[in-house]
């Protein structure tokens, strides 16, 4: 790629690993507005080589036969390459393509949350060992700036709360489902039809997706790794058509969120003040004035509140070619500059400033429950039910029972009122044993964002 630059600017030649969507993006991109980054940075940006699995594919963007190849590893080593762009996708092969960079020294740019996610500790430790810079816009929302934001714009706030819709193909399911009343199977088979789901959906549908991202906010937002294991996730399989009519009618709207919320305790003795961070993914009840029940169809949005700053939001595209291009485009342009200055000191991405920070375990988590239970509609059942909730001291704030429901069983509807997760788990053990319930509960937590 011929650099469209004065010869006298500075120029960083880079190597692009993976040649697909994003690659092929990223390429375009820098074509179209290569010249306009120099203008702006002083800084000529030159695409040395592009490494992909296959020379002979057809690809929707064209790059030139003459940078392609299939040996990444050459192409990494190359001595005039000192920028390396990881855009492969996958957890194997995309590990050692940005260790062997970082341990040369060489900064590196990646999109993939999927690898920070598994060995992001790992990662940062050889770019921290080498003096060398990892830069991960990409990962986390597509094109809205949010790592920036966390680690560079709201530096002089405690986040306190942080809400995201960050996984596209879920947020479209449950809006068409709202918007729609249709069901959910339906939904998810129109969105493989148009590109919004992959053939198997299980990484997007089942949460997986969003608690890579969520755990990178996470860990940005309180300065401690946090452990993909110790993330809590909940898909949107559950959810059904008549789940969005009784959230409607209460006045919800469900969205599958990432949630970081802090719980901080007292110092014990000698040990600094203990930080418990909740880490979940999971489908919510958002009140409908809330701004996140408006985020529809592929958008993404990131609530965070801050102690100084309050409550800000940050939505656009989360997908998609040209979003996550300009994510990219964006770290291309911090990592020129760092190269150009000899700046190996970015912002440290994980330093504890909250004490002992953990993960706090979903059991120990308070909340307010949306319920859903398929009963035999005689005497005596709401009884049985309200007695064992009773029992485990946690209180009903209302029940439906809608009319004009036949067959073997009908719905019956609770709103909980705030309860620990544990007493809220073993009550509906219990009551999912009880004769009279016919299928599996359904329970959705209700957010108030206070």
């Amino acid at each position: 790629m011929q650099s469209l630059v004065p010869l006298f600017m500075t120029q960083v030649n880079l190597a692009l690993i993976g040649g697909g969507t994003v690659g092929g993006g990223v390429y375009q991109a820098l074509q179209r507005n290569g010249a306009l980054m120099a203008s702006r940075l002083g800084i000529g940006l030159r695409i040395a080589g592009v490494a992909v699995r296959d020379l002979r594919k057809s690809r929707a963007v064209s790059i030139p036969p003459a940078l392609l190849t299939k040996d990444w590893k050459t192409l990494v080593q190359r001595p005039d390459v000192s920028l390396v762009v990881e855009l492969m996708g996958g957890t194997s092969i995309a590990r050692d393509v940005v260790l062997t960079a970082l341990r040369q020294g060489k900064a590196v740019v990646t999109a993939n949350k999927a690898l920070l996610s598994a060995h992001g500790e790992e990662l940062f430790a050889a770019a921290r060992e080498s003096g060398a810079n990892l830069y991960y816009e990409a990962s986390v929302a597509g094109g809205i700036p949010i790592i920036k934001v966390l680690r560079e714009g709201l530096i002089g706030n405690r986040i306190t709360r942080l809400y995201g819709i960050v996984n596209g193909t879920c947020n479209y399911i449950l809006s068409r489902m709202k918007q729609e009343g249709a069901d959910f199977e339906v939904v998810l088979a129109d969105a493989q039809r148009l590109g919004y789901a992959e053939a198997d959906p299980t990484l997007d549908v089942e949460g997986h997706d969003a608690a890579h991202k969520i755990g990178i906010l996470a860990s940005l937002a309180h300065g401690f790794w946090v452990n993909p294991r110790h993330i809590h996730v909940e898909g949107i399989r559950s959810i059904t058509r008549l789940d969005m009519q009784f959230a409607s009618q209460l006045g919800y709207t469900i969205k599958l969120l990432g949630i970081v919320k802090t719980h901080s305790g007292p110092a014990s003795g000698k040990r600094a003040r203990k930080c418990e961070v909740q880490v979940s993914v999971y489908p919510t009840l958002v009140p409908d004035s809330h701004v996140l029940a408006s985020v529809n169809n592929v958008f993404n949005a990131v609530f965070v509140r801050g102690d100084v700053v309050g409550d800000t939001l940050y939505y656009g595209r989360g997908a998609g070619q040209d979003a996550t291009a300009s994510a990219v485009l964006s770290d291309l342009a911090d990592a020129a500059l760092d190269i150009k200055f000899g700046s190996n000191v970015r912002i440290p991405p994980f330093v504890p400033h909250e004490g002992d920070g953990v993960v706090q375990r979903i059991d120990d988590t308070v909340s307010r429950y949306y319920l859903r239970l398929a009963v035999t509609d005689k005497p005596g059942t709401l009884a049985r039910i309200a007695d064992i909730f009773g029992e485990a001291k946690i209180g009903i704030s209302s029940v439906i029972q809608p009319e004009g429901h036949e067959g073997e069983s009908v719905p019956l509807i609770f709103m909980i009122h705030d309860a620990p997760n544990s007493a809220m788990r073993k009550a509906l053990d219990r009551i999912g044993r009880l004769s009279v319930v016919k299928a599996a509960p359904v329970m959705i937590r209700v957010e108030s964002f206070d």
